[in-house]
């Protein structure tokens, strides 16, 4: 039997199986499995390990989507994200080149995804508390908001989940260095159904304090000579 001459069903559950990658060359070898590439159901989870990935049309943003994962990192993050004064020209340019592809992608989001239920970002460096508020506000059903080593976010983003996040069960900031103690608390007051987890954020160095910050590129460098 050919693959061909399965039910939609059996497709979509083969399809299932594949990575991203793998369905789009599937799909280009007849309209059959186009079609079957095509179909919504076939897109309720998708992960993201690169930002060339977001802009390839081997994936398809819809209502089905209800798991979303963005991580340029590990998932367990050790350390802060790499200050751009430790970085090489050609990081610096890479960087640049993609300030603004994440928070692009998670407008359409925002536009096409209302059933989203989890959310994870991963050394997004570039995600702001605004992006975040859009999700939330677009976002109704969202469950799990995992926000590790964001390094823009800040308390804006905890009271947003203050106001908008009625569904949210699970709140992780970890290595968010712009989050504030206070900010945890008020979280923790108003919405204490919600497991909120923050290693490390509020103890931190936040960009907010330059002469703290400088502190620390002094003793970085005298690492690096050692």
């Amino acid at each position: 039997m050919h693959i061909t001459q399965l039910n939609r069903e059996c497709l979509l559950h083969l399809f299932s199986f594949l990575d991203k990658n793998s369905r789009k060359n599937l799909a280009k070898t007849c309209h059959k499995l186009l079609e079957v590439f095509q179909d919504p159901l076939l897109w309720s989870l998708l992960n993201f390990h690169s930002p060339v990935e977001l802009k390839k049309d081997n994936f398809l943003l819809g209502p089905a989507l209800k798991h979303l994962s963005i991580c340029w990192y590990s998932e367990r993050v050790k350390v802060c994200n790499v200050e751009d004064w430790m970085k090489n020209s050609f990081q610096k340019d890479f960087c640049k080149r993609h300030e603004t592809t994440v928070s692009d992608f998670l407008l359409d989001v925002c536009n096409r995804c209302p059933n989203l239920l989890s959310l994870t970002l991963s050394g997004c460096g570039h995600v702001t508390d605004d992006c975040i508020l859009q999700l939330l506000k677009n976002c109704p059903n969202l469950r799990s908001l995992k926000l590790e080593n964001c390094v823009q976010i800040t308390d804006h983003t905890l009271e947003a989940v203050t106001l908008h996040g009625a569904s949210l069960q699970t709140l992780h900031v970890d290595f968010c260095r712009n989050v504030t103690q206070a900010g945890l608390e008020r979280v923790r007051e108003k919405c204490p159904s919600v497991m909120l987890r923050a290693e490390r954020s509020a103890n931190m160095i936040p960009d907010s304090k330059p002469e703290k910050k400088l502190m620390l590129e002094k003793a970085s460098r005298k690492l690096v000579q050692l």
